[in-house]
């Protein structure tokens, strides 16, 4: 319980006016060495009814001056004689509550966050933990409670001890392990560290190639990339959302698709991870693109003639990651060609960093050839540049005739690589 404040003091020293004083004054016990008296100090940048006030509970004169030095010995002296405190610290503690010496506050804070730390028993959580960062996250997570952070804790480790999971939609593994179907949507703080837990594994390498994106571009909506990351865990999150679509690509089992020779088909998240299928492309080259126009454009062309085409519709998203994955440890060698822009450049860097894939007529050379038969009305390239991590070139290329050259314009060239040496 708060003592109550002597209304001479409250006259003296409370009040607004001298609020700012106060917290200085404060500062200067709380800043002291543990177990030391502070026993003078110097002020300045002084009201001078700051000045007039501290001068007089030193028995000084008042003079025109913005700094002072303040005997404590004295200051205590004045207010035990008032009989309204019994010492400068006790006034200020009366006033506005006790006085917490630092440094003795952040031992006790690092001895209850190593707590923390030593409480946490799954690896992958130590390990992010044991970073500034992580650590930081946590303490936001948790509104700096180290008793809430070790409960939060005890739930993310329950919940990462069941991933990879076997293709269980997210609500379900909230339901069964947390008891709350809702505990790992966007957002709450568990799902927010087992993301940024699995997030980590599969970060873009990009930096291994010696090449930095250019900073505040993102390459992919952060609601989309925690979809894909839940995937990666095994974990469905909209998983008939964004179905991965392509074109004869030899699959065990072409009936379970419906699919029919030569005939575009898509694969939803939910298939590919609660059933994988068995790919047959083991040493075969995979086509990706980015359009679908040009799965349709090939579909025309060539028909069941057509070497097997993957569609990222874009930035892959989860189910088009989950499905190049597959092909890649089932052997297939991807090759990748999109829009000869900036965002077809971000998507190629995913490509080629995180699934290994080659370019597909997608350098320079192929660049500058796209502009030189592209129509007089060409679109302007805009946006940010981007670094080409397979062919630095091609963004010098693309700065310099500043033209944007869409996948479907060069249709032609790519249908020619499509036709399957099989094909009448």
């Amino acid at each position: 319980m708060s003592r109550p404040v002597d209304p001479r003091l409250q006259r003296l020293l409370g009040g607004d006016a001298y609020a700012s004083l106060r917290k200085r004054l404060r500062d200067r016990f709380a800043r002291a060495p543990a177990g030391e008296e502070v026993e003078s100090f110097r002020i300045s940048k002084l009201t001078s009814d700051e000045y007039s006030l501290l001068a007089s509970l030193l028995g000084r004169p008042i003079r025109h001056s913005s700094s002072l030095q303040v005997d404590v010995g004295r200051v205590d002296a004045t207010f035990r004689d008032s009989g309204i405190a019994l010492s400068l610290r006790d006034a200020l503690e009366i006033i506005d509550g006790p006085i917490a010496n630092l440094a003795e506050t952040r031992r006790a804070s690092i001895k209850m966050w190593s707590d923390v730390l030593n409480a946490c028993t799954h690896h992958a959580l130590v390990e992010l933990l044991q970073t500034p960062k992580g650590l930081g996250l946590l303490k936001r997570l948790s509104g700096s409670r180290p008793d809430a952070a070790i409960e939060l804790c005890r739930r993310v480790e329950a919940t990462l001890r069941r991933l990879p999971a076997d293709a269980v939609t997210r609500s379900q593994l909230a339901a069964e392990v947390l008891g709350d179907a809702h505990a790992l949507d966007g957002g709450r703080p568990a799902a927010t560290l087992i993301l940024t837990i699995w997030r980590r594994p599969i970060a873009r390498t990009s930096g291994n190639k010696g090449f930095d994106e250019p900073e505040g571009e993102t390459e992919i909506e952060p609601a989309e990339r925690d979809r894909d990351v839940w995937a990666k865990a095994g974990v469905l999150v909209n998983e008939l959302a964004r179905p991965a679509l392509f074109l004869n690509v030899p699959v065990e089992g072409t009936e379970r698709y419906g699919q029919f020779p030569g005939e575009p088909v898509y694969a939803s998240l939910r298939s590919l991870l609660r059933t994988p299928p068995v790919w047959r492309v083991a040493g075969r080259k995979v086509y990706v693109c980015e359009n679908p126009n040009l799965v349709a454009i090939a579909a025309d062309r060539w028909g069941s003639d057509c070497e097997p085409l993957v569609c990222t519709d874009g930035m892959p998203a989860a189910a088009q990651r989950c499905l190049l994955s597959q092909l890649t440890e089932a052997g297939a060698s991807l090759h990748y060609h999109g829009d000869f822009d900036w965002a077809g450049v971000r998507i190629g860097n995913h490509m080629m960093c995180e699934h290994g894939a080659k370019s597909w007529r997608f350098d320079a050379v192929d660049y500058v050839s796209a502009v030189e038969e592209a129509s007089e009305l060409g679109q302007t390239l805009t946006g940010k540049a981007s670094l080409a991590y397979w062919d630095g070139g091609l963004t010098t290329a693309m700065q310099l005739h500043g033209l944007s050259v869409a996948e479907e314009a060069v249709a032609t060239s790519l249908l020619n690589d499509l036709r399957s040496a099989n094909g009448s």
